[in-house]
C-alpha cells in the first residue's frame, strides 16, 4: 500500500508543479508576443512601404515589357507582309501595290 500512497502524492506534487511552471510559461511568452505586437506597427509600415516601391518598380518593368513586345509584333508584322508580297509574286498572285504586281498579271 506504501506504493499507493507514494504515487497519489508524487501525481498530486507533479500537477502542481507542472501548474506552475505552465503558468509562468505562459504569463513570459504572452508578455513577449504582446510586446512584439506593440512594436510590429513599424515593421508593417516599412514592409508595406517596401511592397509599394516593388509593385510599382514591376509596373513599370510590365509597361516596358509590353512596349517592347508592341515593337517586336509590329516588326513580326512586318516580316510577314514582305514574305507574303514576295511569295505573291512567285506564285503569281501579287497584289497590285506599287505596280509590280500589274506587270506580273499582264504576261
Amino acid at each position: 500500500m506504501s506504493n499507493r500512497e507514494g504515487f497519489t502524492g508524487g501525481f498530486i506534487a507533479g500537477a502542481a508543479v507542472g501548474g506552475l511552471v505552465g503558468a509562468v510559461l505562459g504569463a513570459v511568452l504572452s508578455r513577449r508576443a504582446a510586446e512584439a505586437l506593440l512594436s510590429e506597427p513599424s515593421d508593417a509600415k516599412t514592409r508595406k512601404l517596401r511592397q509599394r516601391k516593388a509593385s510599382q518598380l514591376e509596373a513599370e518593368g510590365i509597361e516596358v515589357a509590353r512596349l517592347s513586345l508592341e515593337d517586336k509584333i509590329a516588326q513580326l508584322n512586318q516580316a510577314i507582309d514582305d514574305v507574303r508580297l514576295q511569295l505573291g509574286d512567285v506564285n503569281g498572285n501579287a497584289q497590285a501595290s506599287g505596280g509590280e504586281g500589274s506587270i506580273a498579271q499582264d504576261s
